[in-house]
């Protein structure tokens, strides 16, 4: 593996880690809605409790796993480190053109975590019938990450960089608009949950610690217990999605849509509230004073904003206006 003179501090570490998860079989978790989806976020979360970058590296992994069992792609290499690439925000895009009886890939992917370590991805590109998910090489010729595009420090980890594509040779997977319109697109987009939550418990347990250590007050041990009262919610609320998921993979119930705004908007008001409650506790101590946590606090308040907001509430909405009493 090379590494590049820019890398970001911290970015070579949470490489090994990931690939030392990856070759130990720590990352061969139970597939969602085979009956051990609670074993699967269990996972993801301990991951993320103890670096968040790597958690997302461990969940972009996992997904696409399990992606490629649902649609029918190849079979992941012995050894081999996978991401989803499938951002399209406004700006740059990805192209996908077919000619001489293969694809190729052609643009700029924004948003692409591990993407100096991974070795295979899937990536969405948009093709003539469609936005289409396909295999790529990473170590293909025409695969370029560009330096500089994630200045930020938090989740500076996870090596999220933009990636030119140069005629690259790729393999489709599904159909067209097969990667959004299949069962396990909401199963995926619940387990990203236990991330945010993973990292929750992370940024409490400087709380925790230091309420062990000493006397935080009554306004430091009311905030331990909101945010104790706040993570027991978000697991409750996780493992009774893992348990709907198991009863229903296919998703035959029409219900893994409302299942996932509803868990990814619980968990992440929750993860929010113990950002906001542990520094109202602690403080700028740990902050300025305690380098592992004032990176768990950054890269938490960045992964965050995965979740689409006001935008994912309106959907809520909209999909509750169109069933009968959802209470």
């Amino acid at each position: 593996m090379i590494i590049a003179p820019d890398v970001p501090e911290g970015w070579e570490e949470t490489a090994r880690a990931f690939t030392a998860a990856v070759d130990s079989g720590q990352l061969e978790l139970p597939l969602p809605g085979h009956g051990r989806t609670r074993v699967r976020w269990a996972a993801l979360a301990g991951l993320a409790e103890s670096d968040l970058s790597l958690g997302r590296l461990a969940e972009g992994h996992a997904d696409a796993v399990a992606i490629l069992d649902e649609l029918g792609g190849p079979t992941p290499p012995a050894g081999s480190r996978w991401g989803v690439w499938a951002a399209m925000p406004p700006g740059p895009s990805l192209a996908a053109t077919g000619y001489d009886g293969r694809w190729w890939l052609d643009g700029i992917k924004q948003y692409c975590s591990g993407a100096r370590v991974c070795t295979h991805v899937l990536v969405t590109a948009q093709a003539p019938d469609g936005v289409r998910l396909f295999v790529a090489e990473v170590a293909a010729d025409g695969v370029r990450p560009v330096p500089g595009t994630w200045p930020a420090v938090g989740m500076a980890g996870s090596d999220t960089l933009d990636v030119r594509f140069s005629r690259v040779p790729a393999e489709p997977v599904g159909p067209p608009n097969g990667y959004v319109n299949r069962p396990g697109f909401a199963h995926g987009g619940a387990g990203v949950a236990a991330c945010w939550y993973g990292g929750a418990r992370g940024v409490a347990r400087t709380l925790l610690a230091t309420a062990r250590r000493r006397d935080i007050g009554p306004h430091g041990f009311a905030h331990l217990g909101a945010v104790d009262i706040a993570l027991r919610t978000a697991s409750a609320a996780l493992e009774q999605a893992a348990d709907e998921i198991d009863d229903d993979p296919l998703d035959r119930k029409d219900a893994g849509p409302r299942r996932a705004l509803r868990v990814r908007t619980l968990t992440e008001a929750v993860a929010t509230e113990v950002l906001e409650r542990v520094g109202r506790a602690l403080g700028a101590g740990p902050l300025g004073h305690d380098a592992g946590h004032t990176r768990r606090v950054a890269d938490l308040t960045v992964y965050l904003r995965q979740h689409h907001a006001e935008r994912d509430l309106e959907q809520l909405g909209r999909l509750l206006a169109t069933e009968g009493n959802p209470w």
